[in-house]
C-alpha cells in the first residue's frame, strides 16, 4: 500500500526503522506546482524526510524543515505535523534555470551562505511563544547529508537516511540508533550487541539504490533488506497532502484590501486571480464574486462556492 508510513525495531531495540513511499498524497502536492525535475526531487527528498521525523515527535504539532540560500533556488519548505498531515514547497528566483545535473549545493549554496533550519512546532503554541528552531550551515551534497549532518551534531542522534523522489514518487528509509534502551528481559545488555546490529542494519541499507527505493513497495523493500532479521513491526500510518488554504480564507483576505481596490483590480484584469503561495492551488474571483464579498457591508462577508480543504 502506497501513502503509508511503517516503522520498525530490531530485536534488541537498538535500531529503528522506518519507511514510506507517497505517489497519491505526493502528485497531489505537486499538481499545481510548476517545478523543473531537478528541483521536484529536492522537494520530494525534504518531504518524505519530514514525514519520517514528523512520526517520532511526542507532540501535537508539526516539524518544519527549510532550505534557504542565494542560489538558484530561494527556498524549499515542507511542514509534516504529528498526524501525518504534509505540504510542501519550492521557489525558484526570476528567470533562473538551473540545469538537470545540479546538485544541492548549485541550487542553494552558491555563495556559502545557505542555511538549514528546523522547527518544531506546537499546535497549541500560545501568541507570542517561540517554537524551537535550530539553524546550522547547509553542509551536504545531498538531502540526506545535511539532515544526517543536522541529527549528529544538534539533536546527538545517530541517523542515516536514504531518499528518493520524482514527479511520480518520494521514498524514504531512515534509521535512527535508539539512546538509552534497555535490552529484552532476560539479556545480557552489551554495547557491542547495538553496535553490531547498527552496523549491520546501515550496510543492508547501503545497498539500496535510488531507483529501487523510489519505484518499490515498502513491504518488498523492508522484505528484501531484512528478510533475515528479526523485526518488531509496528501499525502502519497513513500520510497524506494537505494544505489548509481555502476559498474562504482568499475571499477574507481580499475583503481587507476594500471594494476600491478590488473594483481597480477587476477593471484592469477582469478578475481576481490568486494563487496560494504555498501550495499554488489557483483561486479566481469575477465580478459577481467580489460584488458578493461586500454585498452586506463591511462586517458581514459571503463567500460563494466551496470552502473543501485540499
Amino acid at each position: 500500500m502506497s501513502d503509508t508510513l511503517k516503522k520498525y525495531l530490531t530485536a534488541d531495540r537498538g535500531t529503528r526503522i522506518q519507511a514510506l513511499r507517497l505517489t497519491q498524497a505526493w502528485q497531489t502536492g505537486l499538481a499545481h506546482q510548476d517545478l523543473p525535475p531537478v528541483l521536484v526531487g529536492l522537494l520530494g527528498e525534504l518531504a518524505a524526510a519530514s514525514a519520517l521525523l514528523a512520526s517520532n515527535i511526542k507532540f501535537d504539532g508539526s516539524v518544519v524543515l527549510q532550505l534557504q540560500g542565494n542560489g538558484p533556488v530561494s527556498l524549499i519548505m515542507v511542514e509534516c505535523t504529528s498526524t501525518l498531515d504534509l505540504r510542501a514547497t519550492a521557489h525558484l528566483r526570476e528567470d533562473a534555470a538551473p540545469p538537470a545535473d545540479a546538485s544541492l549545493q548549485d541550487l542553494l549554496n552558491a555563495d556559502g551562505q545557505g542555511r538549514f533550519m528546523v522547527m518544531l512546532d506546537p499546535a497549541g503554541r500560545k501568541a507570542g511563544a517561540t517554537a524551537y528552531q535550530g539553524i546550522v550551515p547547509l553542509e551536504g551534497d545531498t538531502v540526506a547529508a545535511v539532515l544526517e549532518h543536522y541529527m549528529k551534531h544538534s539533536e546527538q542522534l545517530d541517523t542515516r537516511l536514504w531518499l528518493a523522489a520524482d514527479a511520480q514518487a518520494c521514498a524514504g528509509l531512515l534509521l535512527q540508533r535508539m539512546p538509552g534502551e534497555s535490552a529484552p528481559s532476560g539479556t545480557p545488555e552489551r554495547a557491542e550487541d547495538t553496535d553490531a546490529t547498527w552496523a549491520h542494519c546501515a550496510t543492508l541499507a547501503d545497498t539500496l539504490g535510488s531507483e529501487e527505493l523510489r519505484t518499490t513497495d515498502t513491504d518488498t523493500l523492508i522484505h528484501r533488506l531484512f528478510w533475515e532479521d528479526d523485526l518488531l513491526v509496528f501499525p502502519e500510518r497513513t500520510v497524506r497532502w494537505h494544505c489548509p488554504c481555502t476559498r474562504e480564507r482568499v475571499a477574507n483576505m481580499l475583503r481587507t484590501l476594500g471594494r476600491r481596490e478590488i473594483d481597480g483590480i477587476l477593471a484592469e484584469q477582469g478578475r481576481v486571480h490568486i494563487t496560494c503561495n504555498f501550495c499554488g492551488l489557483p483561486y479566481d474571483f469575477d465580478a459577481v464574486d467580489c460584488a458578493a464579498l461586500f454585498a452586506d457591508g463591511p462586517d458581514v462577508l459571503q463567500v460563494p462556492g466551496t470552502d473543501t480543504l485540499h
